[in-house]
C-alpha cells in the first residue's frame, strides 16, 4: 500500500499585508503562513479559553476560503508538479472583485461571505476543482466514511464520489471560516462580535481574489501551512515555506 503522505488544498487566502488576513488569523489564533500562533481577541463576553475552544476547527486549516479542498497527491505525480500546474493556472486568469462581504452564520458556524452569488467566483471555484483532480489521490475508505457521515443530498453524494468533496459546482458557496460549529445561545453572539471586530479593523466591504494558494498539511495530526502563492496574470509565484 502507498503511504500517501501529506495532504494539499488549494484555497484562496488574502495577502499578508491585507487587514483582511490579519483580522482572520486573530479571530482564529493561527497564522498558516507563518505557522504560529496569535493572540485570540479581547472578548467583552468569552473568556480566551471560550474564544479557543469556540476556534479549534477553523485553526486546523488557517484563514481561507475553499476552492480545491484537502486532497493526498495520486500516483505518479509530485508536490512540483502540482505547484507548476497552479502556476499556469494561475497566469491565465484575470483577477475580479467581490462585493458586499460580510460575517454570517451559515449553518451551526459563522464565516465572512459575499452577500450575493458572484460568476466569476463559481467559475473559478469550478476550475480549481475540476482543473487539479488529476492530482488528487482517490478518497481512503475511512475519509469517504467520514464525509458520508454527515446529512448529504443525493446530488452531494454524487458530487463526493465525482470529486472527493460534496460542496462543489452548484453547490458551492465561498465562505471563510470563522469558527467551529456553535450552539445557538453562543453562535448569535459571535456573529454581532466578529462583525464589528470586521467592520473596524477591516474597514471595507468588498474583497479582491487576485490569486490562490497552495496549504500543506505534513499529517494528519499538524495543522495546514501556506507553501506557495500564485497571483493571477503574473508567471511570478510568492514563495512560501520549502
Amino acid at each position: 500500500m502507498r503511504v500517501q503522505g501529506p495532504r494539499y488544498a488549494i484555497y484562496y487566502a488574502p495577502d499578508v499585508d491585507d487587514p483582511l488576513w490579519r483580522f482572520g488569523c486573530d479571530c482564529i489564533g493561527y497564522d498558516a503562513e507563518a505557522g504560529t500562533d496569535c493572540a485570540v481577541p479581547q472578548s467583552p463576553t468569552l473568556s480566551p479559553e471560550d474564544w479557543l475552544a469556540h476556534t479549534q476547527e477553523p485553526r486546523r486549516y488557517g484563514f481561507h476560503a475553499t476552492l480545491k479542498a484537502p486532497f493526498h497527491l495520486a500516483e505518479g505525480t509530485a508536490e512540483h508538479d502540482l505547484i507548476e500546474s497552479l502556476a499556469q493556472f494561475s497566469a491565465a486568469r484575470k483577477a475580479f472583485h467581490l462585493q458586499d462581504m460580510d460575517v454570517r452564520a451559515i449553518g451551526n458556524f459563522v464565516a465572512l461571505t459575499p452577500l450575493n452569488p458572484d460568476e466569476d467566483l463559481q467559475a473559478l471555484a469550478r476550475d480549481c476543482v475540476t482543473h487539479f483532480d488529476r492530482f488528487r489521490a482517490p478518497l481512503s475508505e475511512s475519509d469517504m466514511a467520514r464525509r458520508l457521515a454527515t446529512p448529504l443530498t443525493p446530488r452531494q453524494k454524487e458530487l463526493l464520489q465525482a470529486w472527493g468533496y460534496p460542496y462543489v459546482m452548484e453547490q458551492f458557496r465561498f465562505h471563510m471560516t470563522l469558527t467551529s460549529s456553535l450552539p445557538d445561545s453562543v453562535r448569535a453572539t459571535m456573529v454581532a462580535e466578529l462583525a464589528q471586530r470586521y467592520r473596524e479593523e477591516v474597514r471595507r466591504m468588498d474583497l479582491s481574489i487576485d490569486g490562490i494558494a497552495l496549504f500543506r498539511q505534513d499529517t494528519r495530526d499538524s495543522r495546514f501551512r501556506i507553501i506557495r502563492r500564485f497571483s493571477f496574470n503574473s508567471r511570478d509565484t510568492i514563495q512560501g515555506r520549502p
